[in-house]
């Protein structure tokens, strides 16, 4: 369970002092949270870690436990700085529990993080999400502490504290004799804890009467041997503990849940009384509220919930969840049914909520706000007296311990009559810690969470806490500042419905950042000191840019309220003017005059007004509660007919008319946004035609009603094509009978043929079943069939494409029909007879959508339905077997980026077969700058089967072995450098030896290559491999490539890698330039320091992570460096100018290619001269990942 819990040797473990290891390498954007009202600190759960949290907090929690392993010097455990040394004998577990005690007790976060304990333990990710019993952890624990602090003056921590013996105690009928054989193996039990059974017992007290007090009697065939009587005599035997002393629980262990998962949290008593045991009073509102049936009014409940938000605003995203929290039920259950959409319900009480422009968040209208509270303050009031008549000694902290309940991050307080009802159920005492009731605390170690803890310790958390503490001032000033853009009224004139700049963006806009929870009568009084120009009257409006323009939607009132108050958010653009007009133009506010831009289509008209068969398409703008009869006004039509474009799905679509009645009804209340397209025929046009089509004009909705069907059967017709006349709902089999019958074929083609539908490029795809109808089978009307041969799958059978890999092409797949509950392994047996391919080593892969093989399909007795294989697919065969599951089969790669460029011999080897001695395949890739190193070049040594439990130094191992000794010295597996292979080139570095390869999830289409290094590297886990290349002056070219290992802990902007990149060229940083290489375009990308963004008033700049847009800065990128002192030519070479010329004339013989093949299926399958619709380049889909390690 613990992997190499046990072993001390822990190469892999963080040495990170708070504050510059792993706590900071996340670059969290906010520092965690402070502690909150009980003043302790739980731990955060990684997974499945809660069992591990609720023991490691009852050993926290136990003083001595504690107190004894802070006593435990650097003398005597070492130091985690020396961990890696060679001869350092450093105690990482211990080490590190201390730390986790001393964040527990003073580093001021809400909850700890185990990740250092735990990588301490020799855990991998995949443990930390596995859960295991909290007994069997305590035990494994335990002994690993023993077994780390021996030697030490702890070497008898646990025993010393822990550790029980049983004593059996025998005493004799007939002279009373007791015989106490402590030190007799047969008669001592050691125990660190005691295990009960607690079915059918009435308490704890029994369940330990029963296995450890109660007697057992040696009488009748089963006599004691007395040694003072020297004969056979009766006896009692019982097994006593200690009893000078008495026992208090002060730890539970709960667990909810069965025998095979659940989750763990813990019960505490707080010795040392280091946490604030009082009852949150927040909620009392809420308890008024629950207690006086007042639940049932939404209104009030929501009032309660915002009252206790900070300046009483929340998003309204997360209402809904604070309102599941507060009274245990949702608003769907409780209110929907009565009182509609939460959003909805605070619309029509804009009275009392105020909804931010863009309605995400909602806060309470300040005049409410005071008024409400007062409503619920006598019900708080009651509630608090009710509560301290139920529990007296609430909130009194100077008597007895008190209770909490630590459940991870979650700490509160709890009462004892609620640790009594854990007993028994699915949520249940578990575990229990007794401490001796003798035991004293010092007065000096009450409420001092600093008692005893070491001074190096101290140090370390005082320093983090002044960090986190700045952070938060930081953070704090970067959250409640907002970015506020404003455009000036003089700066805009209205024109065509919207509001727009009269000269350019920039000079109509000023930049502004303002903290929100700033009054807006400071905005404004910013406002008027930012332009000085301004005279009169200055009106705030929040506005909004739309299609049409700049639009005002609400003026902001109330100079005493705050930005958060009036619903400002980040990046909120407003208007400032005087209120009335602007450039002399009273100006249209609101959402419901709102400017939309219509696309309206119509007849063009000559010059003595009759209209032309030409349809022309223009942009208006028309204001959202304008009449939609105001179309014909600015069209100047006087009487007309007005339509609407209307999507019903994927390929129907349709024109719908507004009738005369209608023509009164605005454009929003006829569901037209931006974008609408609207069609407007004048009433004296020619004729009744709406839309066009094929340059004529359609009289009718729906002339479209038939199907064109191919006679593709090889029989000879006086047809070739015919049109059938059909409707959505028409059964398939009644077109296939009318084509049978207008092609004049015979009729025995009914029982033995099939219609297929033939996609833009010409290709037949799956058969259609005749009992479909075409809207069941997703057909077009206008959409083109063909009449093939053979019958249509049946409902439980598959038609398939399959090909081979080597052999994709448009038109080359063959097809086959089987049984959806064949196996793969059937499957593949009936392809490979039929393609005519010898032996069995293949193996079936799904064509993906972009044409390429995907993920094989390994389960080979599992039948097609179950891995979701669908009519229609395309499957791939493959030369090769799969190796068994749980193994990889790796091919793997030898890569030389400062080897001969590619002059190896290019003699292919068949794939999997060694390299033992004979020429290797080299797969260079051109394009990588330089004249000689540049190139990478890859040598095929073989493959490799592999167990996916195996670790990386393992398959370096293995693939050692494929190495031939005549070209390549004898390496051992710390000086290989492994990676993955991406597009032939070196793709994601492996870090880690000791990880398991199913830790990098390296997928079944795999490959690998090696790199031989010089000398051992421990890169780690925020360290970046690049290659630098010094840029030869005057030639266009590139010196050989350096390594350059840049930690990105110290920063990932620019600045840092340009320092970086200057101290290993030992130049000044300022005479340096650098730039990405992007090998696939033959492009470089400049690294500049700054990212600058100019405002009105001031400067900005803001410093770019290189590790994300546009750079994506990962290992293996190749950094050109130009030294600016002798070279100021670009980055290119003469390389790039020859890669760029291939792609060009690639991409032109690509092009010809496809129109060659496009000419070809229009001369098979469209002989009767239907046009093709030509078809546009597919763009590739990129994503970019960042580095996860």
């Amino acid at each position: 369970m613990f992997g190499d819990l046990f072993e001390e040797d822990c190469s892999g473990v963080s040495n990170n002092q708070y504050g510059k290891g792993k706590t900071l390498k996340a670059k969290p954007l906010e520092p965690p949270a402070p502690r909150e009202f009980t003043n302790l600190s739980g731990i955060r759960n990684r997974g499945g870690t809660c069992y591990l949290n609720s023991l490691l907090q009852t050993l926290h929690f136990t003083p001595e436990f504690r107190e004894a392993l802070f006593s435990l010097g650097p003398e005597e455990l070492g130091s985690l700085e020396d961990k890696d040394k060679p001869h350092a004998k450093v105690r990482v577990i211990p080490l590190q529990l201390q730390r986790l005690f001393a964040q527990l007790l003073l580093l001021d976060q809400g909850a700890a993080s185990t990740t250092d304990l735990t990588d301490s333990f020799g855990w991998t990710s995949n443990e930390e999400m596995r859960q295991h019993d909290v007994q069997e952890l305590n035990r494994i624990l335990f002994s690993a502490l023993e077994t780390s602090l021996v030697g030490t003056s702890g070497h008898d921590l646990i025993n010393r504290l822990y550790h029980g013996t049983i004593v059996n105690q025998i005493v004799c009928k007939e002279c009373k004799n007791i015989s106490e054989k402590q030190y007799s193996c047969i008669f001592q039990e050691d125990f660190l804890d005691l295990t009960v059974a607690v079915k059918s017992v009435s308490g704890l007290e029994d369940a330990l009467w029963n296995m450890y007090v109660e007697e057992e009697v040696f009488d009748c065939d089963n006599l004691y041997h007395c040694g003072t009587c020297d004969r056979l005599v009766k006896a009692t035997k019982s097994k006593l503990n200690d009893l000078d002393y008495v026992y208090d629980l002060f730890s539970v262990i709960i667990h909810k849940g069965g025998c095979y998962g659940g989750h763990y949290h813990v019960y505490i008593k707080d010795v040392d009384h280091l946490g604030n045991w009082q009852f949150q009073e927040p909620d009392m509102n809420l308890k008024a509220l629950q207690n006086e049936d007042n639940i049932d009014d939404p209104l009030t409940v929501l009032k309660a919930v915002l009252l206790q938000e900070e300046n009483n605003l929340i998003p309204v995203d997360q209402l809904g969840q604070k309102l599941l929290e507060k009274i245990g039920t949702s608003w769907s259950k409780k209110y929907r049914k009565q009182h509609g959409p939460l959003r909805k319900f605070l619309k029509l009480h804009s009275q009392t909520f105020l909804l931010s422009s863009d309605e995400s968040t909602v806060s309470i209208q300040k005049k409410l706000s005071l008024h409400v509270e007062s409503d619920l303050q006598s019900n708080e009031q009651q509630i608090l007296q009710m509560l301290a008549s139920e529990s007296p000694g609430l909130n009194d902290n100077t008597t007895c311990p008190h209770w909490f309940d630590i459940n991870d991050s979650k700490v509160q307080p709890i009462k004892e009559k609620d640790i009594e009802q854990q007993f028994q159920g699915k949520e249940s005492a578990y575990m229990l810690f007794y401490r001796k009731s003798q035991l004293q605390r010092p007065p000096e170690a009450r409420a001092n969470p600093r008692y005893k803890v070491p001074c190096h310790l101290l140090k370390e958390m005082d320093a983090a806490n002044m960090e986190l503490q700045m952070k938060r001032a930081e953070c704090d000033s970067a959250n409640n500042n907002v970015e506020l853009h404003l455009h000036v009224g003089p700066c805009y004139h209205f024109f065509n419905g919207a509001l727009h700049p009269v000269s350019c963006q920039a000079e109509s806009m000023w930049d502004l950042t303002f903290d929100k929870r700033r009054t807006l009568g400071d905005l404004q009084q910013s406002i008027f000191q930012l332009l000085e120009f301004w005279e009169g009257d200055m009106v705030l409006s929040v506005a909004k840019h739309v299609p049409a323009g700049l639009h005002i939607y609400r003026t902001l009132d109330g100079n005493e309220l705050t930005l958060c108050e009036v619903g400002i958010i980040d990046g909120e653009d407003i208007f400032v003017w005087n209120g009335v007009e602007v450039g002399g133009v009273q100006i249209p506010t609101g959402i419901d005059c709102e400017p939309l831009l219509l696309q309206v289509l119509h007849l063009e008209k000559s010059s003595d007004s009759r209209c032309h068969g030409q349809l022309v398409e223009s942009p208006h703008v028309f204001p959202a509660n304008a009449e939609v009869g105001t179309v014909l006004t600015a069209l100047a039509i006087t009487e007309g007919i007005i339509l609407t474009h209307s999507v019903w799905s994927v390929g129907e679509e349709s024109w719908t008319a507004i009738p005369q009645e209608d023509m009164q009804r605005t454009f929003r209340e006829h569901g037209l946004t931006d974008g609408s397209s609207v069609l407007v025929q004048d009433s004296y046009s020619d004729g009744n035609s709406l839309l066009p089509q094929e340059g004529k004009w359609i009289t009718g909705m729906n002339e479209i009603d038939w199907l064109e069907v191919k006679n593709l059967c090889q029989l000879e017709s006086e047809e070739k094509q015919v049109k059938i006349s059909a409707a959505v709902n028409t059964v398939v089999f009644d077109i296939r009978i009318k084509a049978i019958k207008e092609l004049k074929l015979m009729e025995e083609l009914v029982e033995y043929s099939c219609l297929r539908p033939i996609d833009r490029n010409g290709k037949l795809l799956c058969p259609v079943p005749d009992s479909s109808t075409l809207k069941e089978a997703e057909l077009k009307l206008g959409s083109s069939l063909g009449l093939c041969l053979g019958k249509a799958p049946t409902s439980s059978q598959l038609f398939l494409f399959f090909a081979l890999e080597t052999d994709i092409q448009h038109g080359t797949e063959m097809e086959i029909i089987v049984e959806e509950t064949l196996s793969v392994r059937d499957c593949l047996k009936i392809m490979l007879e039929k393609s005519g391919l010898p032996g069995d080593a293949w193996h079936l892969r799904k064509m993906d959508w972009c044409c390429e093989a995907g993920e094989p399909l390994c389960e080979e007795d599992a039948t097609l339905k179950e891995l979701m294989i669908c009519s229609g697919d395309t499957l791939l065969l493959i030369e090769g077997k799969l190796p068994p599951l749980g193994f990889l089969k790796l091919p793997i790669w030898w890569y030389r980026p400062q080897g001969p460029s590619g002059r190896w011999e290019s003699e292919d080897q068949p794939h999997g077969s060694p390299a033992q001695g004979v020429g290797w395949r080299a797969a260079s890739t051109p394009g990588v700058p330089g004249h000689v190193t540049a190139e990478v070049s890859l040598l095929y040594l073989g493959d490799i089967n592999i167990s996916e439990d195996a670790t990386l130094v393992d398959l370096k191992s293995q693939a050692r072995a494929l190495l031939p000794a005549s070209e390549v010295a004898v390496l051992g597996p710390a000086l290989l450098r492994a990676w993955t292979v991406e597009n032939k080139r070196p793709g994601r570095l492996l870090r880690a030896d000791r990880r398991q390869l199913k830790e990098y999830k390296l997928g079944r289409r795999a490959e690998i290559c090696l790199e031989p290094l010089q000398k051992e590297e421990s890169l780690g886990p925020q360290d970046v491999l690049l290659r630098t290349q010094m840029r030869i002056p005057g030639q266009r070219a590139y010196a050989l490539a350096m390594d350059l290992v840049w930690d990105t802990t110290q920063g990932s902007t620019a600045g840092a890698l340009l320092q970086r990149v200057a101290d290993s060229y030992a130049l000044p940083v300022e005479k340096i330039e650098i730039a990405k290489y992007f090998p696939e375009k033959f492009e470089w990308l400049p690294i500049s320091g700054w990212n600058q963004q100019i405002t009105k008033r001031k400067k900005k700049k803001k410093q770019n992570n290189l590790q994300g847009a546009p750079y994506y800065l990962k290992d293996g990128d190749t950094i050109g460096v130009k030294n600016l002192l002798v070279d100021d030519d670009d980055f290119s070479t003469i390389r790039d100018d020859i890669g760029k010329e291939k792609q060009k004339q690639l991409s032109v013989g690509k092009k010809h290619s496809r129109e060659a093949l496009r000419a070809q299926n229009s001369d098979i399958f469209f002989s009767a001269g239907t046009p093709i619709r030509p078809r546009g380049p597919e763009d590739s889909l990129s994503i970019h990942v960042g580095s996860f390690r």
